[in-house]
């Protein structure tokens, strides 16, 4: 299953590979993972995206509280959250495929933001599922390259997670 962490850790050098140590050293893999500086400056947050069972999970949960610079974890429960990741995928694109390039990413409500002679650079941001399904629309034009963020979430409604 996959499960998604946020964690508030004090921002100061050397936290991350903390954290990112304390999954290797259990043998965990980490799907997503993206990291920026909270309202607070003193304060990062890490979203954490993994898959595990139950108990290990668990025991990851348990092992972060422990980490000193940690402030808080928090799991966020499935369907309780928004999550966001950026992508930019860059196609090849003959002239005569070029308008069913620019049609597909307008109909998934991405942004082309460069156009060269042979390829279309597609920028988008949505949930995981969606940008998947985009990347399986542009791969049959010929994807030349992606780059994506990592996943990010906070929850829905009013509460936070915070200091």
């Amino acid at each position: 299953m996959q499960y998604t962490l946020s964690v508030l850790v004090e921002n100061h050098a050397g936290v991350l590979s903390k954290i990112s140590g304390l999954f290797s050293r259990r043998g965990f893999n980490i799907d997503s993972l993206a990291v920026g500086v909270t309202n607070n400056p003193d304060v990062s947050r890490i979203t954490i995206v993994a898959n595990g069972d139950e108990y290990v999970v668990e025991q990851l949960e348990k092992q972060l509280n422990k980490v000193i610079p940690v402030i808080k974890v928090k799991r966020l429960a499935e369907g309780e959250f928004i999550s966001r990741e950026l992508i930019l995928i860059k196609v090849h694109c003959a002239a005569s495929k070029r308008a069913e390039i620019i049609k597909t990413a307008e109909i998934m409500q991405a942004k082309i933001v460069d156009v060269a002679p042979s390829c279309v650079t597609v920028e988008y941001c949505e949930c995981t599922n969606r940008v998947n399904t985009l990347i399986d629309l542009l791969r049959p034009y010929g994807i030349r390259e992606i780059v994506r963020t990592g996943t990010i979430a906070i929850d829905r409604g009013a509460s936070a997670l915070s200091v």
